[in-house]
């Protein structure tokens, strides 16, 4: 099939999936013309790269799963390993959010928003202290 319908069939648009292919995650053959001709197959693995990229997997974690996908003597404590370690990475993220939002709260919580210019808020941005 043409890039187009396996675009269509994955969900991806045509540009995702030539760079999947720069990047050697998806290798489609080539007719005579050198046009690519993607399988099934190669639909499934640009369906199982889009949802693990949904799920915030990155590009080499990507190629890990991939390749665990594609060996059939793995153990599936090798994928629920890298899937652990992502929940682990998503809770500290999670934590980081959470702090940044909580300064954020003080800044405006201590910001008069008036229409004077004396403001917590570019004063910690820049580096001094709020009042």
């Amino acid at each position: 099939m043409k890039i187009g319908e396996a675009a269509e069939r994955s969900n991806l648009p045509p540009k995702t999936i030539r760079f999947y292919e720069d990047i050697d995650l998806i290798k489609p053959s080539r007719t005579r013309n050198q046009y690519r001709d993607y399988s099934d197959n190669d639909v499934y693995r640009l369906l199982f790269l889009q949802r693990s990229r949904s799920l915030g997997f990155s590009i080499e974690e990507c190629r890990l799963l991939l390749s665990l996908y594609d060996d059939k003597n793995r153990a599936s404590s090798d994928v629920k390993a890298i899937a652990s370690a992502k929940i682990q990475q998503i809770n500290r993220k999670r934590q980081e959010l959470q702090s940044l939002k909580n300064t954020l709260l003080d800044l405006v919580k201590n910001c008069h928003g008036d229409d004077k210019p004396d403001c917590p808020i570019i004063d910690d941005l820049s580096g001094r202290k709020f009042k």
